[in-house]
């Protein structure tokens, strides 16, 4: 059953008590040390303007390995092609306001509201939320954003404005995480296209093991570069 959460600790329920769809817990708030302790036990925010601070731990998780990435045929065409510059932490603000007014087939809204768009801001401010952004003729065409603690990624939304932008800039996210030595993106829930690119579907326990896992490496905030001459082909 899920338990009511009191402002101003950082404390979460076991996992245990999560819901058959896997809601934790209600309430609380979006301070950076909350959110940070919530991804830290594999629990994230989704909610939308019409309901508290909802958070969850699903049942199954849905993970991406780095280093099993695939990439569709036609999708490393396009890559072959330069269709897009990839930059990484340079435009997070545009990134997330553009994904948090896209338009998502069976979703009337949006999940992102205010109070969690400046939540991810701050925390991009103290070097624990990135974006992927993905350039065509001098406008952002597309990307992504999520929270990286240790060697763990929390995907979180990603846009597109052009076709394939949102996929290339996956794949330069994933290829970059590799050659750090990241071993797990968290994509939380399962799509079609997201199982496209090799991402597969875990029991909580397993997410929960490789997440401690990762949690262990010693990768520190901060801003992120793309080193110069990097390609993920």
């Amino acid at each position: 059953m899920p338990v009511l959460l009191e402002p101003g600790t950082t404390a979460f329920p076991p996992l245990r008590y999560a819901s058959q769809e896997g809601l934790l817990a209600i309430g609380g708030d979006l301070s950076r040390a909350r959110l940070l302790a919530a991804y830290r036990r594999g629990i994230f925010p989704w909610y939308d303007d019409l309901t508290p601070i909802l958070w969850w731990s699903p049942p199954e998780r849905c993970i991406l390995p780095p280093e099993e990435l695939h990439i569709p045929r036609s999708l490393a065409r396009a890559l072959r092609a330069g269709r897009f510059s990839i930059t990484l932490d340079t435009a997070f603000d545009a990134v997330i306001t553009a994904c948090a007014s896209a338009r998502r087939r069976g979703q009337k809204g949006t999940w992102i509201v205010p109070e969690l768009l400046g939540a991810y801001c701050d925390l991009h401010a103290a070097g624990y939320a990135h974006s992927v952004e993905a350039w065509q003729d001098g406008e952002l065409a597309g990307g992504l954003y999520g929270v990286a603690i240790g060697g763990a990624f929390f995907g979180e939304s990603m846009f597109f404005a052009r076709p394939d932008a949102s996929k290339i800039a996956l794949v330069w996210l994933a290829r970059f995480l590799q050659s750090k030595g990241f071993p797990l993106i968290d994509c939380q829930q399962v799509t079609s296209n997201l199982l496209r690119f090799g991402a597969r579907a875990v029991a909580r326990n397993e997410f929960l093991e490789r997440l401690r896992g990762a949690l262990a490496l010693p990768f520190a905030p901060g801003r992120w570069e793309m080193p110069e001459g990097f390609f993920p082909l």
